[in-house]
């Protein structure tokens, strides 16, 4: 019998498990949803790149070719046209006859893989946003030099998703069309310089007085150190950090081998040097140069505004500038005989502010005396010198009448030791007391400061913090009687301060932007202004009379004019330091605050910085007083006098101080209460005469000082 050896028969391999069974099921079945899916995937990304590329292709870039924007227009209250606050833009240099170094230098610090990318650096960005997460802030921006090309010429400077997708679009399109020459050359002449200079070309010219072609190597790096941040970098704001950056730029062109180690250590070397004032034929400052650069600093400070948008144009300023007022204001600041005689070599500087006391709009403004620089220190608004006497109707008087003091209450006026303060008056004299009205018109330091004490040094403070004037936290002193502040006031925070009495109380903020609108017409930023009342109208009314005092019997007789004035001088002394106890009759700042019915303002005047040879040697009752005076004569010379607004509850048919009042008497009809009054203290002043007739030639007193204390006895008027 044969044996048959029987193969086994193969059976199918059962799965170890349920789930990998499963999972054999599911490869074998592939829904139909998932190929859908990726259909839908492909053609989505399809669409979204024939769509991209659409819309790059249909952006306009001709504009490159012709970038110049209509100016932006400063309107004045009229809506009238007052001033250009750019001309054309640019003026352009081809790119031959811009020096290697130049452009070496502006690749090195703000592109240097421009040569490489095609418009958008993911490697940048990536870069940019690493390095920003680490040291935190914007230490680094992504954007590539083809980017700011598009975004100066083609968008605004809103930080959005938006704008900065459309701003990448732009730069595509444009190196598509353009050489990276072409770019280059594009963006030098565009780019914004600071100090009103577009373009390579005006930044030369603005900053070293050369044509582009003639720039050294420290010069191109200079100039390459202002795009990012212009105002930051200007050398003639901060030199020092100038200087930084532009040696920042330096080594960045020797770390990408533009220049050698020698090159490198001879323009480091290299002092840096700028034109000391502006080329002529400069077209951008048009006309009233201070009120623009007030505006311009409303607008980025206020409305949040740039000044690249400023100044690139389409834009409509609407403000507040009456230009009858501003041109008094600049006419009676090139007379230079109302100036205190100045230095051989440094100008005495001066700053005004005139406003509506009704509105609180800036009617006139001049910032500074001598040539003008563009956006340079503003003495009308950005100054902050200590006010001597004309705070004192604002930190004491007013106060004191919301109290319940009136002009014949009696004040202490003799010797006076408050926790070591012993304050003096200027000449050195008590007269045991006076009334409230004699102190203010003569000025007297020791009565407004045991007043301070008497109502509260807070009761003070608050009162001027509702006027809008800034104290700090050290500012807790009756030195601030005397206007011993610890930063100090401008005189456009005093002018709005002042206008509080003629509005009777009601403050109105000054301002001088009504408000902003686009290339087409649409309102971009409006003023809404708030008043507020901060003052009784009977007190603002007092204090308008005492002040009225002041400019026909006392301190202030230089302002006084053929209609309603009031106002208050001030001075303040050289500081108590050994440089000047050797200077007698000097004073570091002399001012006048006052008003009519129809404008109030404030004057300030001193040297920019106070040392042994430059100091004043006059007081706030001398030049600030005729200086005040002469433009609110030009100013108001056709319009009628008027009389200062009486408050509701004591009107009995006279509508206000008229204008024929004269030393603080209503033509005679004075009543029999102030005639007594006036009477016994015309005795008083008899016994004074000879020390007020001296007053404008006595020197400067100096007292003794609390301390920290600021507010020096240190006031002739």
């Amino acid at each position: 019998m044969d044996a048959r050896i029987q193969e086994p028969v193969p059976q199918k391999q059962k799965p170890k498990n349920k789930s990998e069974k499963g999972m054999r099921g599911k490869r074998r079945r592939i829904p139909r949803w998932v190929g859908w899916l990726a259909l839908g995937v492909l053609l989505t990304s399809a669409v979204a790149v024939a769509s991209a590329i659409y819309w790059i292709r249909s952006l306009d870039i001709d504009k490159l070719a012709m970038p110049v924007k209509s100016p932006t227009l400063m309107m004045d209250r009229s809506g009238q046209t007052a001033s250009r606050i750019t001309s054309a833009k640019t003026d352009p240099v081809a790119l031959d006859q811009i020096p290697e170094a130049m452009r070496e230098a502006i690749v090195a610090v703000e592109d240097k893989r421009f040569y490489e990318h095609t418009g958008v650096d993911a490697f940048g960005i990536f870069r940019a946003a690493f390095r920003n997460a680490r040291e935190g802030g914007n230490a680094e921006g992504g954007s590539t030099i083809t980017q700011q090309l598009a975004k100066n010429v083609f968008l605004s400077g809103e930080k959005t998703l938006k704008r900065k997708l459309t701003e990448a679009t732009y730069a595509w399109k444009i190196e598509s069309s353009y050489s990276k020459d072409q770019i280059l050359e594009m963006y030098l002449n565009q780019i914004y310089f600071g100090e009103g200079q577009w373009g390579i070309r005006r930044a030369a010219n603005r900053y070293f007085g050369k044509e582009p072609k003639e720039l050294t190597l420290a010069e191109s790096a200079l100039l390459a150190a202002l795009p990012k941040a212009p105002s930051r970098y200007s050398p003639y704001r901060n030199k020092e950090l100038a200087l930084e950056r532009r040696n920042l730029v330096l080594k960045l062109m020797k770390d990408e081998a533009f220049i050698s180690n020698a090159e490198y250590e001879g323009a480091l070397a290299e002092p840096l040097r700028v034109l000391g004032q502006k080329p002529k034929g400069d077209g951008l400052l048009g006309k009233y140069p201070s009120y623009v650069d007030a505006v311009i600093d409303e607008a980025i400070q206020k409305y949040g505004f740039t000044e690249r948008q400023l100044l690139a144009g389409d834009l409509k300023i609407y403000t507040q500038l009456d230009p009858t007022v501003q041109e008094a204001m600049e006419t009676a600041y090139a007379d230079d005989s109302l100036f205190p005689p100045s230095a051989a070599d440094r100008q005495v500087q001066s700053g005004a502010v005139l406003i509506d006391p009704s509105t609180g709009g800036v009617r006139g403004l001049v910032g500074q005396r001598g040539e003008h620089v563009y956006r340079g220190f503003n003495h009308a608004t950005q100054l902050e010198r200590q006010p001597g006497s004309i705070f004192k109707p604002l930190m004491v008087y007013a106060p004191a009448l919301e109290k319940g003091y009136t002009p014949s209450s009696m004040l202490y006026d003799g010797p006076l030791n408050l926790n070591g303060y012993q304050p003096q008056d200027w000449d050195h004299r008590t007269r045991g007391q006076v009334s409230l009205r004699e102190a203010v018109i003569h000025s007297w330091n020791i009565p407004p400061v045991w007043l301070l004490n008497e109502i509260g040094l807070e009761t003070g403070k608050t009162f001027v913090q509702r006027l809008g004037v800034p104290l700090d936290e050290a500012d807790r002193n009756l030195g601030l009687a005397l206007g011993g502040l610890t930063r100090g006031v401008s005189p456009l925070q005093m002018a709005q301060a002042y206008s509080v009495f003629p509005n009777l109380g009601t403050l109105a903020p000054a301002h001088l932007i009504v408000k902003i609108t686009g290339p087409n017409g649409e309102t971009l930023a409006e003023a809404e202004p708030q008043a507020e009342a901060v003052l009784s109208p009977e007190n603002a009314y007092t204090m308008t009379e005492l002040l009225m005092d002041v400019v026909q019997e006392g301190t202030g007789k230089k302002a006084a004019m053929d209609r309603p004035t009031a106002g208050k001088t001030g001075t303040t002394q050289l500081p108590d330091t050994a440089a000047f106890r050797s200077i007698s009759g000097g004073a570091k700042d002399a001012w006048f605050a006052g008003y009519t019915p129809e404008l109030a303002g404030a004057v300030w005047m001193g040297y920019d910085e106070t040392d042994a040879g430059h100091y004043l040697t006059t007081s706030g009752g001398q030049y600030p007083a005729m200086l005040f005076k002469e433009m609110m004569n030009l100013a108001l010379k056709d319009v009628p006098a008027t009389a200062f607004q009486r408050p509701d509850s004591q009107k009995d048919g006279n509508q206000g101080i008229s204008p024929g009042r004269k030393n603080g008497k209503d033509d005679g009809k004075a009543s029999k209460k102030d005639k007594d009054r006036e009477k016994e203290e015309r005795k008083r002043q008899k016994a004074q005469e000879k020390a007020d007739k001296q007053r404008e030639k006595e020197e400067i007193r100096k007292a003794k000082q609390d301390g920290k204390n600021l507010g020096r006895d240190n006031n002739r008027d």
